[in-house]
């Protein structure tokens, strides 16, 4: 008995492996070389040079990832291996949660299959704060999940914990509780909210998020005057019937599984104690979509309910006939990841793309945040001409004399970030765009100013600023026309006439 026991746990654990080790491979080979970073990666990692408790677009987690991608060397592998790392957690997560819910063997890899080949993929290629996100949400619902079949309160600790974690992370955690707490509340869960240990717990989440509240309130609250300039610049263009409609693609191949485990909530006796978890999804989508939130807000709440159907179909499709039904819920997943790979993933040249438009057209791959169509997808624009501007202002800072008295101003913070990582002359690029308005180096004597300035933004520049230099140039200008930053022009001026220290000053004040 305990030689089976062991092959069988020995089994799970190779397969398990097997999983994990296929989503580092997919991960790094869905991404052509052909592509640089996305422009938010760049500002993620200039966040290890300028280490807070927060951040005017993102809560502290991430740059303490960048410092360690810093620590490792600051090379792409260690980059992406980041996000890849969440997505093989989330993966393991799920496989656990099936345990718990005593599902089988079969029931984990149905589960892992589904959430290895799923929108996940594409999130968890780019370092962003969103793979972290959606494996604190998955954590936080296999938490609660172990808490209501233990009754043990150290759960509950363990739950403040990862939800600090997420909160320091992303404040979309947020949105998690708002989904699970009026589910708590109109479900047999409920005596949760009378005991003494649940609000010890509250407690301690609060302690360890208290930095960074106490930092937003010093600041004055900069998260709310980016939530209203992310709602007025990107979510306003948000329709609410697309975010739904989102929502059916992210886990097109695993839909089955996902609907089964809705049903199965609500009708399969094993699952009583968890039957909140159909009220849980319920609510968190009422809010977002009243909120018309960017669809991948919610990815995070869909891998548990994979994991509620993997155990459902486990158990009906086990006997009979309907155990021949069981490879098809294999196959719905493989054909999806099929279609995907041709159009989801930054593995196809520009050219290629251009040459393509309906097939990503038809999947809204070519929508970006202003709403409109255009020639490749926004994330994959984003990936483009960073080398090519940082090669530029390199050659440009390297004619200059004194150079090291040279201010390097940029329209954004793509911009900057690509700069600084990519430059090979020392170059540390400011912009009064995002968090690199706290980041200027007001201690240097600037003479001399390298402008970058957007395209659309390029054309009164030398005219306004010229008078302000003895000598004022166009120096080069991005050409890759798959670029989202195209046109981006760069500017030189030499020998200001004026103090650019107070000029940056007054700058930064009026931005504030």
């Amino acid at each position: 008995m305990q030689i089976q026991s062991y092959t069988l746990i020995s089994k799970r654990t190779l397969i398990l492996t097997g999983f994990i080790i296929l989503k580092f491979l997919l991960q790094y080979v869905l991404i052509s070389p052909a592509y640089d970073l996305q422009r938010d990666e760049y500002l993620h990692l200039d966040q290890a040079t300028h280490l807070a408790w927060g951040y005017l677009s993102v809560p502290p987690v991430t740059s303490w990832i960048s410092c360690i991608i810093g620590w490792l060397g600051n090379t792409v592998f260690w980059i992406k291996f980041f996000p890849a790392l969440f997505g093989a957690l989330t993966i393991v997560v799920v496989w656990k949660t099936v345990e718990t819910l005593k599902g089988n063997l079969s029931a984990q890899v149905l589960a892992a299959f589904c959430v290895l080949f799923s929108g996940l993929l594409r999130l968890n290629t780019l370092y962003q704060p969103n793979s972290l996100d959606a494996l604190c949400w998955t954590s936080l619902y296999y938490i609660f999940i172990k808490y209501t079949d233990t009754r043990q309160r150290s759960w509950l600790y363990v739950m403040a914990v990862v939800f600090a974690l997420g909160f320091l992370n992303k404040y979309n955690i947020a949105f998690c509780l708002l989904g699970l707490l009026p589910a708590v509340v109109l479900s047999r869960q409920r005596g949760l909210l009378s005991q003494r240990h649940f609000y010890i717990a509250m407690l301690l989440a609060f302690l360890l998020i208290l930095p960074n509240l106490a930092w937003q309130y010093y600041h004055h609250f900069p998260v709310v005057h980016h939530f209203k300039e992310l709602s007025d610049r990107q979510l306003v263009h948000v329709n609410r019937s697309d975010f739904l409609k989102s929502q059916l693609l992210f886990f097109l191949g695993s839909l089955p599984v996902i609907i089964a485990g809705l049903y199965a909530l609500l009708t399969y006796a094993p699952f009583r104690p968890y039957r909140l978890f159909f009220w849980v999804m319920v609510f968190t989508l009422a809010v977002f979509t009243f909120l018309k939130a960017k669809d991948y807000y919610a990815i995070g709440l869909y891998p548990v309910y994979i994991a509620f159907g993997a155990v459902f179909l486990a158990d009906v499709l086990s006997q009979g006939l309907r155990k021949y039904l069981w490879p098809v819920l294999f196959l719905f997943p493989s054909l999806v990841f099929i279609k995907m790979y041709k159009t989801v993933f930054p593995n196809r040249s520009p050219e290629y793309i251009q040459a393509h438009q309906e097939e990503y057209k038809q999947l809204g791959q070519l929508r970006w945040e202003d709403g409109k169509d255009h020639p490749l997808p926004q994330d994959f624009a984003d990936m483009l001409g960073w080398k090519e501007l940082a090669h530029k202002v390199d050659s440009a800072y390297a004619t200059l004399p004194d150079s090291d008295r040279t201010l390097v101003l940029c329209d954004n913070y793509g911009q900057a970030g690509a700069i600084n990582y990519y430059t090979r002359k020392g170059v540390r690029a400011s912009s009064f765009n995002a968090d690199y308005i706290n980041w200027f180096d007001l201690s240097k004597p600037y003479v001399h100013l390298i402008r970058i300035k957007d395209a659309h933004n390029k054309d009164k520049e030398l005219q306004e600023t010229a008078p302000y230099f003895q000598t004022a140039m166009v120096a080069d200008s991005i050409t890759n026309p798959f670029a989202r930053e195209c046109g981006t022009t760069i500017f030189v001026f030499t020998k200001a006439k004026v103090n650019i220290i107070q000029r940056i000053k007054q700058e930064i004040a009026s931005n504030q």
